[in-house]
């Protein structure tokens, strides 16, 4: 593989002519590249399905998300209120006499984006992350995981064919590989952002580098989340079979190597309560073991619900088949809300979770005051509960950043109201989200022309609207 430095250096050379190529011209690219990924399906998931252990309809979904994803941030192109077009004409003002100002945003240049383990195709080489950068203007130089690297390439080299058949540099995007590469790539001064997706150790050695260098950069970082979901006292008895079988097929989806694993559930102690846990041990114990990622994960899955075992806090609610040599079986243990601190609070990546038992509001609540930042919360309850609802919300919401009602949370749609983010640790800048349209804005500076001649103005800030964009003018938003 190519070195970091002139992989880089590439993609800085290429950074001009990619933002030249303007918002329908990567557009365009874009959607060339959706069209070979899927032309390419075929080839890319028995790839992905040897390095992985993730099973055929799983990839050939995944595959199908991450050329959805490209062909999102097309349309985000082309509709362009992304670059929060406004224009300040001038004009006197209670202040004074105000200058012509023209804002928008405008992309930092080339950016790094690490793939992540559990999604080889939608959060790695051919990810969110890197759509949303190449949509923005930024090339992108990708460092590819360890657990994929022959699917990291062979994406890289769909993508690569997409940039080059229209003429770009092929600079537009790159592929580094190794632990060193991921260091190099953070520190090399060419580089103005990065993306990743991972534990809480790696990314924050990763964000404390980022804001290290001469020049810190932003650091977007994906890190660990438990995803609370609380049924209610009144859900607990409305539909006990029905949460147990959607909240283990949550869990043990994907072996548990989701972001978004639900792995709190808190449940009420009590008869109803008791008939859900009851069920939930049914459910798991019907649940085959399957292979996880790579040996690390299920070196680090065997360990952490070993402890689990041996931790006088907590009891065995059920536990599926068992697990052949290079396999995981799930396990569901319980702990009283009282007990749920320390090392409990702690992300345990695989196909276990833990059932909280609260023994009434406030109880669940003093629980929940406990937990950091998290990716999401969901909240399963009645009609009539609308005050616990409501005093339930009032506490998650500062913790998640997206928050259900009822379902689960593994379900996660690529769309424009989107935010898959929250409150570190969850993330390392909660005000941005690496799945969904604004994931664009990550890779984007605001930059504000004043008294600009009008033959130098972006077309987007351009009298007469000339692209045809959502623009603020003097304060009211046109479309």
């Amino acid at each position: 593989m190519p070195d970091v430095d002139r992989t880089v250096r590439a993609a800085d050379d290429a950074f001009e002519a990619w933002e030249r190529h303007g918002r329908t011209g990567r557009a365009d690219v874009l959607d060339a590249i959706a069209e070979r990924l899927e032309a390419a399906r075929a080839d890319l998931v028995p790839v992905a399905e040897r390095e992985t252990g993730l099973a055929t309809a799983r990839l050939e979904g995944e595959v199908g998300r991450a050329a959805f994803q490209f062909r999102l941030f097309g349309t985000v192109l082309r509709e362009g209120s992304y670059v929060e077009a406004t224009i300040d004409p001038a004009g006197d003002t209670p202040l004074g006499r105000r200058p012509d100002l023209r804002r928008m945003l405008i992309p930092l240049g080339p950016v790094g984006v690490f793939g992540a383990s559990n999604f080889p195709f939608a959060f790695s080489v051919a990810g969110g992350d890197t759509a949303s950068a190449l949509a923005a203007g930024c090339p992108v130089v990708v460092k590819a995981h360890p657990s994929h690297p022959e699917t990291s390439r062979r994406s890289y080299e769909v993508i690569r064919a997409a940039v080059e058949s229209a003429g770009l540099p092929a600079g537009v995007i790159g592929l580094v590989e190794g632990y060193q590469a991921g260091v190099d790539l953070v520190n090399h001064p060419d580089i103005t952002a990065v993306g990743f997706t991972g534990s809480i150790a790696g990314g924050r050695a990763l964000a404390d580098l980022a804001a290290a260098r001469p020049r810190p950069i932003p650091f977007y970082g994906e890190l660990g989340s438990l995803n609370p979901l609380v049924v209610s006292p009144g859900a607990a008895a409305a539909d006990p079979a029905g949460i147990a079988t959607g909240y283990v097929n949550s869990v043990t989806g994907s072996l548990g190597q989701l972001c978004t694993k639900p792995g709190l559930l808190f449940v009420p102690v009590g008869p109803d309560g008791d008939k859900l846990r009851a069920a939930l041990a049914e459910a798991v114990a019907a649940t085959a073991p399957g292979r996880p990622l790579n040996s690390a994960i299920k070196d680090a899955y065997v360990r952490e619900t070993g402890r689990r075992r041996d931790d006088a806090r907590l009891a065995l609610l059920g536990e599926g088949t068992p697990a052949g040599p290079d396999q995981a079986s799930p396990a569901l243990f319980t702990v009283a809300a009282a007990d749920l601190t320390g090392d409990l609070l702690e992300e345990c990546f695989g196909p276990t979770a833990l059932v909280i038992g609260y023994e009434g509001t406030d109880d669940l609540l003093d629980a929940l005051r406990r937990l950091d930042g998290q990716l999401t919360a969901t909240l399963h309850v009645t009609a009539d509960e609308t005050a616990l609802r409501d005093r339930l919300h009032d506490v998650v919401r500062r913790r998640a950043g997206r928050l259900l009602f009822g379902g689960f949370p593994t379900g996660l749609a690529v769309a424009w109201g989107t935010h898959h983010g929250g409150p570190y640790p969850s993330t390392t800048l909660s005000g941005h989200t690496s799945v969904g349209a604004t994931a664009i804005r990550r890779w984007l500076r605001p930059v504000s022309y004043q008294d600009a001649p009008a033959d130098i103005l972006p077309a987007e800030l351009r009298d007469g609207n000339p692209t045809g964009i959502p623009r603020r003018i003097d304060g009211t938003l046109t479309t």
